[in-house]
């Protein structure tokens, strides 16, 4: 899943990293990688703090730019490329912006669509908490209600 999600990214970053004169070309992997863990940082920080119900909601219920949950992500991305590529917090921001909404609406496309197999909702937040419990009933039983 991690894998695929990191090409869903690179799939997604032409224009606010690739094209990006702010961005080194040595950097595009790299970034790319940091913008991919971003968004299993904060899905997983959901997961650890009891707010599975909500991040159900989220990938059944998406209207995701303006949604707390793509601004953590886009946040956090925007400070990793401030912290460790020296982009100042303007452009990061910018960068981060122009990527992670779109890479979380691709996503939710690949939750609802069912063709990954890994980005089955109960099968992504499995992966996320470790594989230590699999939440595919949970997950089944909140989709209904």
């Amino acid at each position: 899943m991690f894998e695929k999600l990191f090409l869903l990214v690179k799939d997604n970053a032409g224009t606010a990293v690739i094209n990006n004169p702010v961005i080194p070309a040595k950097y595009h992997e790299a970034v790319i990688n940091e913008a991919s863990s971003s968004i299993i940082e904060v899905l997983k920080g959901q997961l650890e703090s009891g707010k599975v119900k909500e991040l159900i909601k989220y990938f059944q219920f998406s209207g995701s730019y303006n949604n707390s949950l793509v601004s953590s992500i886009t946040n956090r991305f925007a400070n990793k490329l401030n912290t460790f590529y020296s982009i100042d917090p303007a452009h990061a921001l910018t960068v981060a912006k122009a990527l992670i909404p779109t890479v979380m609406n691709e996503l939710v496309k690949e939750t609802k669509s069912g063709e990954a197999k890994e980005f089955a909702l109960g099968t992504m937040l499995t992966k996320l908490n470790g594989n230590r419990t699999d939440l595919n009933p949970l997950v089944n039983n909140l989709m209904v209600a």
